[in-house]
């Protein structure tokens, strides 16, 4: 049976030859459709990964507690927007003291302006940077890194000493490459600060930015930015991506405690993990996804369509071939087996053509988005078997006509 098999798969590769310019053009017409799917998919994966990457650089295992926003009521009672308190420091600093989940680390920060100015000598940044009062654990519960520099100190948070960290954008606009922005003076919002550190580029995240940031100490932003609506966030790292619903769970009842949030009423205040929005994205890429695989579809149809046309006409062309071989002692079924095979092996050349182009087209994104080379194995599988599929199915027809074939009348066609 194998010997059988891999003299029809010689044969097959004969009578290709013998029909190249066709051949090539069937092929071409396989290995786009397959190249279209493979290559869209891979891309989506790259993107998967960069988006996944991005987010656990910004804290995969962290989650956020801030001010519930105000919501609109409908019923009986009217329309009357609902108002919720803003997280105060005081409550900040118990849930800091009271949260105690084991391995945990907590941070709390504040947006002093989401539209600052930066100044340093001649150079001005655009009022586009945001400038955030952290404590000394925001860092690592922000997923931020120093790039140059220090932190900073515990002691220069409690007495709101005038030191910022600043962002890769911030420190582009306004300081040049050949000067060094550590221990200078710069002007944020009409008051001095001094340059503790630079922040290593965090990138973007879909569109998120977050290079465009100062962080200065807490207390300096409660005395330089205050404002009576001022509330506060609290970041919570908690051990590892497994515990992190129980630590939400903890968080969540020591904030109610501290809200005074009497049992069965809602809470006052917005608990979300750090990779909701991550997720959010790779859920939207599943309808692309479907997208794509129609298109790969829709074009493999073509294919089908183009493929079965071609053995078609071989079986007229080699009319006379067929009826040589059921005079020699070929049967009905060595026939339909010939052409079936020779359709297979045409669809398979098309789509192993298709999923290196598909590939190196789709991780031409792994590039711009520093990912590591993707293949998709299940995609690159799933695909061989699709083009399997596709020779069986357009190559059946001809396979049986050609098997059908009567050898008297078959011999004397010219």
């Amino acid at each position: 049976m194998n010997r059988l098999l891999l003299e029809n798969i010689k044969t097959s590769l004969q009578s290709i030859r013998s029909q190249l310019l066709r051949t090539i053009l069937t092929i071409l017409i396989i290995s786009i459709g397959i190249m279209a799917l493979i290559g869209i998919l891979t891309a989506i994966e790259v993107i998967k990964s960069s988006i996944n990457g991005k987010f656990t650089n910004m804290g995969a295992n962290t989650f956020t507690i801030r001010n519930r926003e105000t919501t609109i009521r409908i019923g009986k009672r009217g329309m009357g927007p609902k108002n919720y308190k803003a997280i105060s420091y005081e409550d900040a600093l118990r849930f800091k003291k009271q949260f105690n989940y084991p391995g945990s680390l907590s941070s709390i920060s504040v947006r002093a302006t989401a539209g600052a100015t930066l100044k340093y000598k001649s150079q001005k940044s655009n009022p586009n940077i945001f400038v955030f009062g952290v404590d000394e654990n925001y860092l690592a519960t922000s997923g931020y890194d120093i790039a140059s520099g220090r932190n900073f100190s515990l002691q220069e948070i409690l007495s709101g000493t005038n030191a910022i960290l600043l962002g890769q954008d911030a420190m582009k606009a306004i300081f040049d490459k050949k000067e060094a922005p550590l221990d200078k003076e710069i002007t944020l919002g009409g008051i001095k600060y001094k340059v503790a550190g630079i922040l290593k580029e965090k990138g973007n995240a879909a569109g998120f930015g977050g290079d465009k940031i100062c962080l200065i100490p807490l207390n300096s932003a409660r005395q330089d930015f205050s404002r009576p609506d001022m509330s506060y966030m609290i970041s919570v790292l908690s051990p590892g991506a497994q515990q992190i619903d129980a630590a939400v769970g903890e968080a969540t009842g020591t904030m109610r405690v501290i809200r005074k949030i009497l049992p069965g009423q809602d809470d006052n205040f917005d608990l979300s993990k750090s990779d909701n929005l991550a997720n959010l994205l790779i859920d939207n890429l599943q309808k692309v996804t479907i997208g794509a695989t129609a298109i790969g579809f829709i074009t493999l149809l073509g294919a089908a369509i183009g493929l079965m046309n071609i053995m078609l006409v071989s079986v007229s062309e080699r009319t006379r071939e067929i009826g040589v071989r059921k005079a020699l002692g070929a049967n009905k079924t060595t026939i339909r087996r010939q052409f079936l095979i020779e359709a297979i092996v045409i669809c398979q050349l098309g789509g192993l053509l298709g999923i290196l182009l598909g590939v190196s087209a789709g991780n031409l994104l792994a590039l711009q988005f520093d990912v590591a080379f993707i293949i998709p194995w299940v995609w690159v599988i799933s695909g061989i078997i699709l083009c399997i599929a596709v020779g069986i199915l357009s190559g059946i027809y001809p396979a049986i006509k050609a098997s059908n074939l009567d050898p008297i009348e078959a011999l004397r066609t010219e």
